[in-house]
């Protein structure tokens, strides 16, 4: 056990630090200090944040999924299967994997002194739903209409995916814009005549009534708001979750935000409809990282019980 001891020599308070044991004593420490001043207590030091030497993955490492990571300590490049991928200043960073996903996939960290630490990832294959209809055609005709109309909606929604922003939304947890019954499910796929397979299901139909109120699933920034309806998707709402991560909602009956507007997550952003090409009021929920389409019950978790 430590005292203090205090002595007047000239003036001038002296602070010895001392023991109270018997056993010889290092050399005390002298503090000089000014009369009737008090001693400051040592400034304590910042704690340092631990150094990784390797990657750190949350999420579903599966094709469709989606992956929050952390990359080693002193990353400077980081490459997902050779395409260069931002990473947060406090090394968190965003991968996702299609519906038509590889079995592995590679990530390669580049460190400031030049080293490189590399990660091969085992993407898990899922079982889709697939119906065929041998008796009926792939295609039918397309109208002169959306012949004419699909070049320019194609553009403005490719347009609209470049569009970076630097919302943070794709760090936090997603919820569902609507409670319903999941009338199709992401990934599914028709199989037509002479084995032609036709387009997979993008996103996740969620059956709702026209007018049901559509809530934004995180905080983002609008990257489209179609003024009129488009040929397929009617009235087509796009928002920005960062990281190349955004979320659209198809046959709106009606959009209540506008481009370029951030939006928290639970704010209201639209109404359920059966606009475009649609056999029944529903909302069409597609998320998209880069050109990976991801399946959003990966993201939301399984549907809640409506209230």
């Amino acid at each position: 056990m430590k005292r203090l001891r205090r002595w007047v020599v000239g003036g001038t308070a002296l602070i010895v630090a001392g023991s109270c044991t018997t056993a010889p004593a290092a050399r005390p420490m002298v503090q000089r200090v000014a009369p009737g001043a008090t001693v400051a207590p040592p400034t304590p030091q910042p704690r340092r944040a631990p150094v990784r030497a390797s990657f750190s993955y949350a999420g579903s490492m599966i094709q469709g999924g989606l992956i929050i990571g952390i990359a080693p300590t002193g990353t400077s490049l980081l490459a997902f299967d050779g395409a260069t991928i931002p990473v947060a200043a406090d090394g968190r960073f965003l991968i996702a994997f299609d519906r038509d996903a590889k079995p592995t996939a590679t990530l390669v960290a580049t460190l400031e002194d030049g080293r490189e630490v590399r990660d091969t990832l085992t993407v898990a294959p899922r079982a889709w739903d697939i119906s065929r209809l041998d008796s009926v055609p792939k295609y039918p005709v397309p109208l002169p209409e959306f012949e004419r109309a699909r070049p320019a909606e194609l553009a403005q929604i490719n347009a609209a995916r470049r569009i970076v922003t630097d919302s943070d939304g794709w760090r936090r947890p997603f919820m569902w814009p609507v409670l319903g019954r999941i009338s199709t499910l992401f990934g599914s796929q028709r199989i037509y005549r002479n084995g032609e397979a036709g387009a997979y299901h993008s996103g996740i139909d969620i059956a709702r009534p026209t007018g049901t109120v559509v809530l934004a699933p995180a905080d983002g920034v609008v990257i489209l708001a179609a003024d009129h309806p488009f040929t397929l998707e009617g009235n087509l709402l796009m928002i920005d979750h960062g990281m190349g991560l955004n979320t659209a909602f198809l046959h709106l009956s009606q959009i209540t935000v506008h481009v370029g507007e951030r939006v928290r997550r639970g704010q209201p952003v639209g109404l359920v409809g059966m606009t475009g090409r649609a056999s029944g009021p529903h909302l069409h929920w597609s998320m998209k990282w880069r050109d990976s389409r991801i399946d959003p019950l990966l993201v939301a978790g399984p549907m809640p019980v409506a209230q």
